[in-house]
């Protein structure tokens, strides 16, 4: 069973969450480029990436896999996000949106991935 993943809310919210990735990451210390500006950017596409990766596939099990993945990418990015806020990259009223929306984009993951199982 195949879903249309531009249709799927959870990989818009994903998409999102590539663009407000990258505004943050341009303001971290150059010296990050290829530290963790470089990791939160390549976990922030994983997100969206894998939910439309693994809606091509023919079975809801397979589609869960990669559900399983960026639901991953989803929790390396929040640890990211403490990595940034405790080395004083991001205030705290942006580390606490972000966190605030990557929990909700997390459950809400979570939840599609349940409801493939059903």
């Amino acid at each position: 069973m195949t879903h249309n993943f531009r249709k799927l809310k959870i990989w818009k919210e994903g998409i999102s969450v590539v663009g407000d990735t990258y505004k943050m990451t341009r303001t971290f210390p150059s010296f990050e480029k290829y530290g963790i500006t470089s990791q939160m950017n390549r976990c922030a596409v994983s997100i969206p990436s894998n939910i439309a990766e693994g809606s091509s596939k023919s079975t809801d099990k397979h589609f869960g896999k990669f559900l399983e993945t960026s639901l991953g990418s989803a929790f390396e990015w929040e640890t990211q996000l403490i990595v940034a806020f405790n080395e004083g990259y991001i205030k705290e009223g942006t580390f606490k949106n972000f966190e605030n929306k990557i929990q909700q984009l997390q459950k809400m993951i979570s939840r599609f991935q349940g409801g493939l199982d059903k």
